[in-house]
């Protein structure tokens, strides 16, 4: 655990980034869906794709604060996002959002996996009675992946480099998990005895395991599957924390604009498409996670199994 608390103590103090949104490509004829990009480094990272003229998917549970989000967008961009409804707490929108988008486009070039919940009340579920940051920042998250890959592929496909990307949002939080503990998925008197914090630690574990996942499937058929860590940044992440714990936090937290960073180098720039099943750290540099966790294969294989398990009948 040793090399687990260097580095996340490390990732708190980057060194000054080297890439910058204006390095980014035209994006012009890019489909691209950004999760949780009604706030904060979704937002952020809508904003450039945007500017640089992406056709890029708002997708958010709260319709009233993507569209508004969509509004500040065009304001700053000239650019107009379109929503898509989705509440990944829910795997029957999870569904209908994947179907609503899979009769508007036929080919997806981008997906970034960005939304997330951190330190909910312990008590707090999902629609189908999950732990809620399991349930919205994994195990949501993968089915929407999963019911896009024929989407996907065609954009891989229609790309000139024949790949289509995967990025999905992680945590330094991932180095302090110690395993995943499959009795505490879903709710129940198990669940009910942890921290949230730690759940949320193990939840941001299981972003990876998944995203290996998908780059061990769909490496071969062009889909570049990427996890990163974007850094400790000063969000809405925090809204369930105390005020004097967030104040004690201001001293390493960085604006949501360094949070997109490496998400955005991973989704778009043309070394990305090198980078299946790796992680990135902040700001956007590729590099080892430091816990021989995320490298688990049957740890891996155990999730993806479990996922599998629970959305073969929605």
């Amino acid at each position: 655990m040793l090399k687990e608390i260097a580095t996340f103590i490390a990732d708190l103090f980057p060194p000054k980034p080297t890439f910058k949104p204006e390095d980014i490509p035209d994006l012009t004829g890019k489909i691209i869906i950004v999760t949780g990009a009604n706030t904060g480094v979704g937002k952020e990272t809508a904003k450039v794709l945007l500017a640089r003229n992406a056709k890029v998917y708002i997708a958010a549970r709260s319709q009233e604060r993507a569209e508004q989000a969509i509004e500040d967008l065009k304001r700053e961009t000239g650019k107009e996002g379109l929503y898509l409804h989705v509440d990944l707490a829910d795997l029957a929108s999870v569904k209908a959002a994947a179907e609503e988008f899979l009769n508007k486009e036929q080919v997806l070039h981008v997906l970034f996996n960005n939304a997330g919940v951190m330190f909910p009340p312990v008590a707090d579920v999902t629609a189908q009675e999950y732990d809620l940051q399991f349930g919205t920042n994994v195990l949501g998250h993968y089915y929407f992946t999963s019911l896009l890959i024929p989407a996907l592929l065609k954009g891989a496909a229609s790309s000139p480099d024949g790949k289509a990307r995967v990025v999905t949002t992680s945590s330094a939080a991932s180095y302090l998990a110690y395993t995943i503990n499959f009795n505490t998925l879903k709710d129940g008197p198990v669940r009910e005895k942890q921290l949230s914090g730690w759940l949320y630690n193990q939840s941001k574990l299981g972003n990876i395991l998944v995203s290996n996942g998908f780059a061990k499937r769909y490496g071969d058929h062009g889909i570049v599957s990427t996890c990163v860590h974007p850094g400790s940044l000063d969000s809405d992440l925090f809204r369930h924390l105390a005020p004097w714990q967030v104040a004690m936090m201001r001293f390493f937290l960085h604006p949501s604009s360094f949070g997109a960073l490496t998400q955005l180098y991973a989704g778009t720039m043309k070394e990305g498409a090198e980078l299946n099943g790796k992680w990135l750290r902040p700001w956007a540099r590729v590099g080892d996670h430091p816990s021989p966790l995320a490298s688990d294969e049957k740890l891996t294989e155990d999730l993806w199994q479990w996922c599998e398990d629970q959305v073969a009948s929605i």
